[in-house]
């Protein structure tokens, strides 16, 4: 039997630990021993669980227990999560996450502190909710590069846009929906803004390039400013504005972006919808590869937290072990120098626009998409003087 311990009891941590207890006898079945939940950290108490009598509320009874070689910590947010995890590795105990916050602040120096003590640390639930992509990019492209990442990496955003695309709703109606169904949270700040997928996109990063982006250095834009008429034009033309995060290399330095993007009828994340999330990745010589699923809730990320556990117990305790750095000065592109298509809707004469940006392609009254692709940097500076003036960047 494999005693292991869960940093958390909130939505994940309880649907993990439902989903180790439906599973008892198949993953018994398939590791050759059980599993048993032990220890449960949390400041509240749960009476009426069935994990009642696991609840212990002092962290120092799960490091200094000798049986416990793997903890799960589903605690959300930067501390005492990150102190917790750097401790119970320091202890020679693996711990698997859900934590993006962390893995994306601190994973650097925790994956080399887990290395040095032959455990490891595994965030297979940190992005794409219970979509497998962590491991897979950690194992299924090493005879090749990867050189785009586009992600719709946020159900709650994903949520809201598609509202306001197939219902005709504004940005604060879907939003009060969303919470209304509790897909966002009373304070959407975090995915709203952006920068819930902007931590996702700097650990894809890390994981395709070997080097991870600080996420404040990365430029990050919301929803909130996207207007219901923008997304009314371009669902008329079969296209679809979805919050991405991206990478693409130019001079084989990665460049990376969070911002609204148009996808257009054919491309494959036109129609990830509703809470659902999709990644595409484009490696050479493999060329395209999606990845598509629930992004978040209870079960989807629970299965991925469950799968990092089982998947230690199977090959080890040590068998988890990318290696990335943090990023330094040159090592990536400024976010001003990511190119793109862009989507532009102004008053201004079509003449007197294609006089700027080259050939467009009209998609409804004073809207066009551009033919030819700009830098951030030299797509302001080509607005700069046109007045009110609507624009998204195209994938």
């Amino acid at each position: 039997m494999i005693q292991i311990a869960l940093l958390g009891f909130g939505v994940v941590g309880a649907g993990t630990a439902a989903l180790l207890r439906k599973h008892e006898a198949l993953i018994a079945a398939r590791l050759g021993q059980s599993v048993r939940i032990k220890y449960i950290l949390d400041l509240r108490d749960f009476p009426n669980s069935p994990f009642a009598d696991r609840i212990v509320h002092d962290f120092n009874v799960i490091q200094n227990d000798p049986e416990i070689a793997l903890i799960a910590e589903m605690m959300g947010g930067e501390h005492p999560a990150y102190d917790y995890t750097k401790a119970l590795l320091l202890r020679g105990k693996s711990v698997v996450t859900s934590n993006k916050a962390v893995v994306a602040a601190f994973g650097v120096e925790l994956l080399e502190i887990a290395r040095q003590n032959h455990v490891s640390y595994a965030f297979e639930a940190s992005v794409g909710g219970g979509i497998p992509i962590i491991r897979p990019m950690t194992t299924d492209f090493l005879s090749g590069q990867i050189q785009t990442i586009a992600g719709i990496l946020n159900g709650t955003t994903n949520y809201i846009l598609t509202q306001m695309k197939d219902c005709g709703k504004t940005y604060a109606d879907a939003l009060a929906e969303a919470q209304s169904k509790g897909y966002a949270e009373k304070d959407p700040t975090a995915d709203v803004g952006g920068f819930d997928t902007c931590r996702k996109l700097c650990i894809l990063t890390a994981l395709a390039t070997g080097i991870l982006p600080q996420y404040t250095e990365v430029h990050t834009e919301g929803i909130a400013a996207i207007s219901a008429e923008d997304v009314r034009i371009l669902a008329h033309a079969g296209c679809a504005v979805k919050l991405l995060g991206v990478m693409q290399t130019q001079n084989g330095k990665p460049c990376c972006i969070t911002a609204p993007f148009v996808c257009s009828e054919k491309h494959p994340l036109n129609n990830v919808n509703d809470v659902f999330n999709g990644i595409l990745i484009h490696a050479d010589p493999l060329g395209d590869t999606m990845f598509y699923g629930r992004g978040a809730g209870a079960d989807p990320t629970a299965s991925a937290v469950a799968n990092d556990i089982l998947s230690l117990i199977r090959d080890g305790m040590d068998s988890f072990a990318p290696t990335f750095v943090s990023a330094r000065p040159g090592d990536l592109l400024p976010s001003q120098d990511f190119t793109a298509r862009r989507y532009i809707r102004t008053a201004m004469p079509k003449e007197a626009l294609t006089a700027r940006f080259g050939d467009l392609h009209a998609v409804g009254d004073d809207a066009y998409c551009t033919a030819a692709a700009f830098s951030d940097s030299a797509f302001a500076a080509l607005i700069k003087d046109v007045g009110q003036i609507s624009t998204l960047r195209i994938l």
